[in-house]
């Protein structure tokens, strides 16, 4: 079977081609490895790659296949983890110098449980140091967007990203802490869930702030992304704020069916004075084709939303700056200059101030479930614009410097980080320059079926998560 193919199909398609015995998962894992070899060294995804244990992984795989043996959902199917979860055995670095030489006893929760559903760890993504955003170069290699390597691939999980949207693996994780899997999920052109907070586990996972990260699937397809949540979401001893509440079978959920389902824009988020114009076309037609499958689409405003972001930092900032207190003292010129700056401006934050912002945080969380009292989700895009040329800070001469280079307008992806709520980017469109552009759908806490069941029927009417960049 031709390489391209079985790099390019979803991950749903690879694992009923490979359950059936039609694909052997050695020359699946051969496939994705060769693309990496071929094409990894100009996109930097990754920072490590597991070539010898992969294939050793996917030479047992075809054993129990040969052999009758019980197989998970992801059997065969190769995979790759941002390097912010632990591996045991295999280097993790959190994209930073401080963890150059960190090889863990342990795996993450969400790897463990992905291998044990079969999948095969074919390599550690690359991502912004310690997921603390961007400014400073790479540690590792510069990481760049497959549809135009000029541009960034987005915050954080920036790997994860581009190794979806290359074909580089057929499923991978990303953490997000303000919008670290939707970023890069909308300006790569795939599809990235944050999960209701508390759903998927943490442990293992390399934090910033403990009250909003969280990890979840970015993947090609919804349908994807809701086969990978079967397997790594629920209830985690070895997380103690992970929630006790049955966790659904996604899949079933995903009828294509949403007629009668009540949408609502977010009119903060759709403001032409602030939004690109091909990001406002797209939303305009993923609105059309909401109406098409019978939801009922209004738009509606929450005024709060103008601060959230801000408010949401002021939380994030602190809670990364003390985590990285004793190796910022330690290790201070292994931290880029601008991800130090940002650490050390965080610990200069008020207790006042963040006290302030967890009362608003409350506030806020009341004020979005009164919206739901007449909707079942909200839609925005994910970003205001597409991905912009990749840009390092070398220098900042005074304050407005430092505000036109690092303020921005609110942010559509910090709400449901916030308050913990399930927000999903999928693919909408392109932009004249031919850039990926994003939708975000979010709902209530533990509404992540719903969510996936909206963005699945889109899917079903629209082509856009089929298109590939050319690398």
């Amino acid at each position: 079977m031709d390489n391209n193919y079985l790099t390019q199909i979803s991950a749903t398609e690879l694992g009923g081609l490979i359950s059936s015995k039609n694909l052997s998962p050695v020359e699946v894992t051969e496939a994705y490895l060769d693309r990496i070899d071929r094409f990894d060294n100009n996109l930097k995804a990754f920072i490590t790659v597991c070539h010898d244990s992969a294939i050793e992984s996917a030479k047992s795989a075809e054993q129990a296949l040969i052999k009758g043996r019980a197989i998970g959902a992801l059997h065969g199917l190769p995979f790759a983890v941002k390097d912010q979860f632990e591996t045991k055995g295999i280097l993790t670095t959190a994209g930073s110098r401080v963890l150059a030489n960190y090889i863990p006893n342990r795996d993450a929760t969400t790897v463990r449980r992905s291998i044990d559903a079969g999948a095969i760890l074919i390599g550690k993504l690359n991502l912004t140091q310690f997921a603390a955003g961007g400014g400073d170069h790479y540690p590792f290699g510069e990481a760049r967007n497959p549809w135009n390597t000029d541009y960034t691939p987005g915050l954080s999980s920036s790997g994860s990203g581009i190794a979806i949207a290359a074909s580089l693996a057929s499923l991978t994780l990303g953490e997000d802490t303000g919008g670290s899997i939707r970023m890069p999920a909308s300006v790569n052109g795939i599809v990235g869930l944050r999960p209701t907070w508390g759903l998927v586990s943490r442990y293992g996972v390399i934090p910033f702030c403990w009250s909003m990260d969280t990890a979840g699937p970015m993947t090609r397809t919804v349908e994807d992304a809701a086969m990978f949540m079967n397997v790594i979401s629920g209830y985690d001893p070895l997380d103690r704020y992970t929630s006790k509440i049955p966790t659904p079978n996604y899949l079933t959920h995903l009828t294509g069916d949403i007629s009668g389902l009540r949408v609502g824009v977010l009119k903060e988020f759709t403001n032409q004075e602030f939004v690109h114009k091909d990001v406002l076309s797209s939303i305009e037609a993923s609105i059309s084709d909401l109406e098409k499958l019978g939801a009922i689409v209004e738009e509606v405003s929450l005024p709060m939303l103008r601060n959230v972001s801000i408010v949401a930092a002021s939380i994030s900032e602190s809670d990364g700056a003390f985590y990285h207190r004793k190796w910022i003292l330690e290790q201070p010129k292994d931290y880029g200059h601008n991800t130090r700056r940002r650490l050390l401006a965080g610990s200069l934050i008020p207790a006042q101030i963040v006290h302030k912002a967890a009362r608003v945080r409350t506030v806020f969380a009341h004020e979005w479930s009164k919206l739901f009292g007449k909707l079942d989700v909200l839609i925005s895009p994910t970003m205001l614009s597409p991905a912009g040329k990749i840009a390092h800070v070398e220098n900042v001469t005074d304050r407005q410097d430092a505000i036109n280079k690092f303020g921005q307008v609110n942010s559509p992806t910090f709400p449901a980080a916030f308050i913990g709520v399930p927000a999903l980017s999928i693919p909408s469109g392109f932009s004249n320059e031919g850039l990926p552009i994003g939708l975000q759908i979010m709902g209530r806490r533990f509404q992540d079926a719903l969510v996936l069941k909206v963005g699945h029927a889109l899917q079903s009417i629209t082509d856009w998560h089929n298109k590939r960049p050319t690398v």
